[in-house]
């Protein structure tokens, strides 16, 4: 009789928590489900999820309208296996132990929809491509 795996957990951090690092952890629980834990959070959250990204997702039938911007914690870093940082910077505390990514990704804050559709398309890449990673 085998040992269950321990689920993999993901944390995905960029500045406000309003677009990419929402868009991927919407991605990511969309397309892993159960599998995978995840969670995102900003260095400096923004009040709301920014709405076209809302409207971008919609369009790709994932729902992000209830997500609200969170800020990002030591007990979020420490609790993750993964840390997938996009344009934070410095402001990401860095622990042993993990794996850090850092997604190079155009910010959508102030953007429209035609803006934000390829940088969702971009994340939904790379998000399959890490689960792809983490189902390995």
């Amino acid at each position: 009789m085998s040992t269950p795996t321990p689920r993999p957990s993901v944390l995905f951090v960029c500045v406000h928590n309003a677009g990419r690092s929402q868009m991927a952890a919407a991605f990511l629980t969309h397309l892993a489900g159960d599998r995978v834990e995840v969670r995102s959070a900003g260095s400096a959250p923004a009040g709301t999820v920014n709405p076209a990204v809302v409207d971008a997702m919609r369009e790709v039938g994932v729902d992000i309208s209830a997500e609200t911007p969170k800020v990002l914690t030591m007990e979020a870093v420490r609790a993750s296996d993964v840390v997938i940082t996009m344009g934070c910077g410095d402001t990401c505390p860095v622990f042993p132990g993990k794996r850090y990514l850092d997604w190079r990704l155009d910010d959508p804050a102030g953007q429209g929809i035609d803006a934000v559709r390829p940088i969702r398309d971009e994340i939904e890449r790379r998000v399959r491509g890490l689960l792809a990673d983490l189902d390995g």
